[in-house]
């Protein structure tokens, strides 16, 4: 009976601690649209530009914003980042 405890304890414990939704967005793209599909709310990062997701977008009530987890987003140029070499304390 304890055992049985200790199982449904884990159990509980790891599917609280899991996440409940995967990732949407996708960090190949610098845009991302967010908007209403049916009855149910869509997260869609996969344009290029503002103006591509703007055209998407309306009519529809949703809205273009810069995809947080772009993977270029952070980059710092080459020239800032030999500057930052070079520099000594």
């Amino acid at each position: 009976m304890r055992m049985l405890r200790w199982i449904s304890l884990a159990v509980a414990t790891i599917l609280v601690v899991t996440p409940a939704t995967a990732q949407r967005y996708d960090p190949r793209y610098p845009v991302c649209f967010e908007g209403k599909r049916g009855d149910s709310m869509i997260i869609d990062c996969s344009y290029t530009s503002l103006d591509q997701c703007r055209m998407t977008a309306a009519g529809l009530g949703a809205t273009c914003y810069a995809n947080p987890y772009w993977s270029q987003a952070n980059q710092a140029s080459p020239a800032r980042a030999s500057a930052r070499q070079r520099r000594v304390y």
